[in-house]
């Protein structure tokens, strides 16, 4: 899985060089400990986790797949964080372009996750992924919830 993360990540900052990301095979591989084997790989964007444009040095990974929304990091020294959104935690996604970068930020139940620093011809393609596979996914997610009870 680690392969196919790092092989799509790369194809995203290829086709946005605007977008600031450092040490991609890092944290495609934490990233890809988290995906499980019945998982699909939807889509795969790198971008800074942090609220000012100046702040460089927090690249995350964000995974789009048929379950959740994923956003890893490989800490500098030792260690990791992950996020793990899932359908029914998700609310909102708000993009906002800038002179330079874009911002998107992925409301939450819980809080809201900001990430900068994107190339701005990537805004339109990041929402479209994410919001349609949530759509679909919170339909699929109240389904499984009603077939239950």
């Amino acid at each position: 899985m680690n392969k196919e993360i790092y092989k799509r990540v790369k194809e995203f900052k290829r086709k946005y060089p605007k977008t600031i990301a450092f040490r991609l095979k890092a944290h495609a591989k934490v990233a890809s400990q988290f995906i499980g084997e019945d998982e699909e790989v939807k889509y795969v964007f790198a971008a800074q986790k942090n609220y000012k444009s100046y702040e460089i040095i927090n690249t995350n990974i964000v995974v789009l797949t048929d379950k959740r929304l994923v956003v890893a990091t490989k800490r500098l020294i030792f260690g990791y964080f992950v996020k793990m959104i899932t359908p029914d935690m998700f609310n909102d996604l708000t993009i906002k372009e800038g002179i330079i970068w874009g911002k998107v930020i992925i409301d939450s139940v819980k809080e809201k996750v900001v990430l900068s620093n994107i190339d701005p011809k990537a805004l339109s393609e990041i929402d479209d992924n994410i919001t349609m596979t949530m759509i679909e996914e919170k339909k699929e997610y109240g389904r499984e919830t009603k077939s239950k009870k």
